[in-house]
């Protein structure tokens, strides 16, 4: 053991680190390197960007890094350099163990635009491992009688370098009674027996001491050693022998624990305790003592630990069988592991996009990712999709690693995110799969100009409007997002009748109403139309425009004009009816007209005033004059009449005409009755105005009236109520001079009547009290009248008492 150490501190001073940065292949994106084990941190494994052809800026801007995939990043990128550098030791046993050649496959990554590039480094090993035994000291028990050639098992030495590094011989001393038999298995491995070379006396020595050397094939040489006592036994000349020198087993992973792995056989022809054997597991490597128990009576192997097919797919053990008597053999169980399907797809995503632009190219990278399943045959083989109907394809790029790319273009107004499910099954039965979801923001680009609701308006409003009136409202709407979709309006340049559009209307740019500037006359513009321009905010902006049609909506602002008869103010026209016109005869037309539209223009026509009202009439709609009797001798001359021409307008308006008529049958007669047309017609206007008068102070008399007559209703009724409740009887009184003279009267009044008034101060204290009445009419008739009635009258308020009631 101490020579073993010192061989190997020996060998630590002496290795030398060095570089074997042999850059065996770069074909199809792909470098190879060779490297030795243990090499410290931050040496050079070699130069990627000179074997790539690459430019360290383009390591710079594709933000290049090394992707391993493993929890150790062994390998590590210097950009400033473009070299590759060891960041952590490498122990080429604890990485590949046994297998050869032993390399790491690491993958380099740029970006903008996405590149993969595979980076295979070889581990090559050097003799850092001395050759030991499990057991420091290994002790035999065997007759005397044991025959020459007899084999003793002995445990394999383990040493973990390969090749030329690794357990090449082993070397026993002394040597006067065992000689060692190497074995070559199989497996490439050595086994060593111990063979009985000379007879044994017990008698001459009992114990026998050997020392067992295992050396190595390194530089320098390294060497482990186990020490062998051998007692002495009498008797048991036969050694117990296996059926088979080799048992192959199979048993699927996952078994549970307890399961029969197989069953081993050996027979011992000697007979008693001599034939007895016992089965022991003889190895070297402590994972087979975990998994695997052999029964020592039975022979049978129990599976006693957990098996997994992705960390070993076979085992390999000896198996020893001793008698009672040391003598012992040997044979070789092989298990060979059963891989099922219990492992899912792993995916790793090690390089996305967050976002997008919608007029990206298709077949743009999105996203990198590897998927590995570490199941064999078809379990092992994955098949990757993407869920969902969506504009994106998953393709392979190398083995295990595919690039999520953009089918067709993309439009953000269609979809502003995508979340792609990328699914990866394997082949097995049943199938494992495994998904990842990546969230995918489609950034927005102005492609969209703004679009109005309606092809084209119509809009209305009606005349003598305000200036500064909201008329109308267009909208238009984008469909792209934020700034690109903010919409601003603008009123087109173009004129109505040689005036800019602008001096009749207005258009707010943010909210799209329509404002009209100036108050519109129906007369004057029926309609006229404009473009109102939709722009969005976009860099460069679209827009599009609309047609706006604004109808002028007539109002009953203008009264009916009369044509005819012409109205002057210093002659006078008078339409001359001949006393023999029969009924019908037409006198005259009134002639006028509405310059507003619509019912606001249909006119009516009314005779408001005439001298004789039963000689003519006037046609509602046509209005002609015409005769409704037969003209006679008692008509007089002159006639006036007054037509008022009403609209049919809300509120309606209207004009008035005077038509002077003359009955008679010569111009000369004509004449003579005319003269004083102008004074009469200075007298209808003074008329008028009294008439005016007098109806607003009757009106205000019946007013008051009917408030008096209530309030004495009121009263009248408040004092029947104290009538009621008082046992006093009313005695009525007759005023004298009361009489009945309709039956001598001649049908008029020729009499004064007066009425008395009887009343009382209070009910309750059963007195009358007689006054005058408070009012008197007297109808006088004047024989000397020609049927006029004289009416006066004198009034003297009965209500100068307020509290005293009437009684008539």
């Amino acid at each position: 053991m101490m020579q073993a150490t010192t061989s190997h501190r020996t060998m630590r001073r002496q290795v030398l680190l060095f570089l074997s940065a042999l850059c065996l292949s770069c074909v199809l994106g792909q470098v190879s390197y060779s490297i030795p084990e243990e090499m410290t941190k931050g040496s050079v494994v070699g130069n990627i960007a000179h074997d790539l052809g690459l430019d360290l800026k383009r390591l710079k801007s594709g933000k290049a890094r090394v992707y391993t995939g493993g929890s150790v990043e062994y390998i590590g990128l210097n950009k400033e350099r473009g070299v590759l550098l060891i960041q952590e030791r490498i122990d080429r046993e604890a990485l590949c163990g046994e297998t050869t050649p032993c390399a790491l496959h690491v993958q380099l990554i740029l970006e903008n635009p996405m590149e993969l590039f595979r980076v295979t480094v070889e581990i090559t090993d050097i003799n850092d491992n001395t050759p030991s035994f499990r057991n420091a000291e290994k002790r035999f028990e065997i007759s005397e009688s044991a025959v020459i050639g007899s084999k003793f098992i002995l445990d394999k030495a383990i040493d973990s370098d390969i090749g030329i590094n690794g357990l090449q011989r082993y070397l026993l001393s002394p040597t006067d009674n065992f000689a060692l038999k190497p074995v070559n298995l199989a497996d490439g491995s050595k086994k060593v027996e111990m063979i009985l070379q000379k007879p044994l006396d017990r008698e001459k020595q009992a114990y026998i001491s050997l020392l067992l050397t295992a050396v190595d094939g390194g530089e320098p040489q390294m060497s482990g050693t186990m020490q062998i006592f051998v007692n002495v036994l009498d008797a048991n000349d036969n050694a117990p022998t296996f059926a088979k020198p080799l048992y192959r087993a199979k048993i699927p992973e996952n078994s549970p624990k307890g399961t029969s792995v197989t069953t081993v056989s050996a027979s011992d022809k000697d007979i008693g305790s001599n034939g007895e054997v016992t089965y022991v597991l003889s190895t070297s490597q402590p994972i087979l003592s975990e998994l695997f128990q052999i029964d020592s009576k039975t022979g049978q192997i129990i599976l006693v630990g957990e098996l997994d097919y992705e960390k070993s797919k076979h085992y390999e053990m000896d198996i020893e069988v001793v008698d009672s008597g040391g003598l012992s053999d040997s044979s070789k169980v092989i298990v060979d592991i059963i891989d099922i399907n219990d492992n899912s797809p792993h995916i790793n995503i090690f390089s996305k996009s967050e976002s997008i632009s919608e007029d990206s190219s298709p077949h743009t990278v999105i996203a990198m990712l590897s998927v590995n399943d570490p199941d064999s045959e078809n379990n092992g083989e994955v098949k990757c999709n993407i869920d969902g109907e969506i504009p994106f394809k998953i393709q392979t790029t190398l083995n295990g690693f595919y690039t999520l790319i953009t089918e067709v273009a993309l439009d953000r107004e269609i979809a502003s995110q995508y979340n792609i499910t990328v699914t990866c099954s394997d082949e097995g039965v049943p199938s494992l799969s495994s998904s990842v979801t990546l969230t995918l923001q489609i950034s927005d680009v102005n492609d969209n100009a703004p679009v109005f609701e309606r092809s084209s308006y119509e809009a209305y409003i009606v005349e003598n409007n305000t200036p500064g009136l909201s008329i109308f409202t267009v909208r238009a709407r984008d469909a792209d997002w934020n700034q690109n979709a903010r919409v601003s309006y603008i009123l087109e340049d173009s004129s109505v009748n040689g005036v800019p559009v602008s001096s009749y209307v207005s258009v707010s740019a943010d909210s799209g109403v329509i404002h009209a500037v100036r108050s519109f006359d129906y007369e004057q513009i029926k309609d006229f139309q404009f473009r109102v321009k939709a722009q969005d905010g976009g860099s460069p902006p679209l827009s599009s425009n609309v047609t706006v049609k604004v109808m002028i909506q007539d109002q009953n602002d203008n009264p009916p004009q009369v044509l005819y008869p012409v109205q002057t103010g210093g002659s006078l026209v008078a339409e001359m009816v001949p006393r023999s016109a029969d009924v019908g005869y037409l006198v005259t037309k009134v002639v006028a007209v509405d310059v507003d539209s619509g019912q606001n223009a249909w006119l009516s026509y009314k005779l408001q005033k005439a001298t004789d009202r039963a000689l003519f009439e006037v046609g509602l709609q046509n209005g002609e004059i015409r005769t409704i009797r037969q003209v006679t001798d008692k008509d007089v001359v002159k006639q006036r009449l007054t037509v008022i021409v009403e609209d049919n307008g809300q509120p309606s308006r209207s004009a008035t005409v005077i038509v002077n008529v003359a009955v008679a049958d010569s111009f000369p007669e004509v004449l003579s009755e005319f003269t004083d047309f102008t004074h009469d017609k200075e007298y209808n206007d003074n008329l008028t105005f009294y008439l005016v008068l007098a109806l607003a102070v009757v009106s205000f008399l019946f007013i008051t009236c009917l408030v008096v007559i209530i309030s004495v209703k009121i009263y009248r009724w408040r004092q029947s109520r104290i009538l009621y409740h008082s046992s006093l009887p009313v005695i009525p009184y007759y005023p004298p001079r009361y009489s009945d003279t309709l039956g001598t009267g001649t049908g008029t009044l020729q009499h004064v009547y007066n009425y008395e008034v009887c009343r009382t101060n209070d009910s309750r204290k059963s007195d009358c009290k007689f006054g005058r009445a408070g009012s008197q009419n007297v109808l006088i008739m004047d024989p000397s009248s020609t049927g006029t009635m004289q009416r006066i009258q004198c009034e003297k308020s009965i209500l100068d008492e307020p509290d005293s009631p009437l009684e008539v």
